[in-house]
């Protein structure tokens, strides 16, 4: 990826009085998303936190990508020769889903930014093209599109798969629950 400095989105916690979570936006593809794609992502991963309860201050990185950026990630990390939707790149090795006792039993250098002191939960990688894309061919709205992306990319950096039938059920049902509370449907 290009070396671009990100923008960072704090977003403090109304009860706490402290930062909840720091995403690093870095846009760095040329066709852009005419809708507020910082809210959106913001949203859902404010909801994804609250909902699985992680109890830390977290940091993630958002970047949204060209189709030819995104195919040569794919390529380097996935030996896949094609650009994709979205890619997440999570820091932490859960034993359980959603299980954050994982990270208290390891290193806490191998999580936590050392001037920060935050959760580095992953990266999210979306290709910006994709998303207009796939929003035209599911007859769905840009927003939606880009919070099904958000969501399930999130739903990667807690350590959710669905290489087998059963997890890509539960994980689909866990994207439409976190997308229904935002009210990005379908209609």
């Amino acid at each position: 990826m290009k070396n671009v400095r990100p923008d960072v989105l704090s977003v403090k916690d109304r009860g706490k009085g402290r930062d909840e979570m720091n995403i690093l936006f870095s846009y760095e593809a040329a066709e852009k998303l005419d809708v507020d794609w910082k809210g959106i992502v913001c949203s859902v991963i404010e909801k994804t936190l609250s909902d699985y309860g992680c109890p830390y201050e977290v940091q993630i990185c958002v970047t949204f990508v060209s189709p030819d950026e995104m195919k040569d990630i794919n390529r380097e990390t996935r030996q896949i020769d094609r650009p994709t939707d979205v890619l997440s790149f999570p820091m932490i090795e859960y034993i359980q889903p959603g299980d954050f006792s994982v990270v208290e039993a390891g290193d806490v250098t191998d999580y936590f930014d050392p001037e920060t002191g935050e959760l580095i939960l992953g990266d999210i990688v979306l290709c910006t093209d994709r998303i207009l894309k796939q929003a035209e061919e599911y007859g769905h709205s840009v927003e939606r599109e880009l919070g099904f992306l958000t969501a399930h990319s999130m739903l990667h950096l807690f350590g959710f798969d669905h290489m087998e039938e059963d997890e890509r059920i539960d994980m689909e049902r866990r994207q439409e629950e976190i997308l229904k509370q935002l009210d990005l449907t379908r209609e």
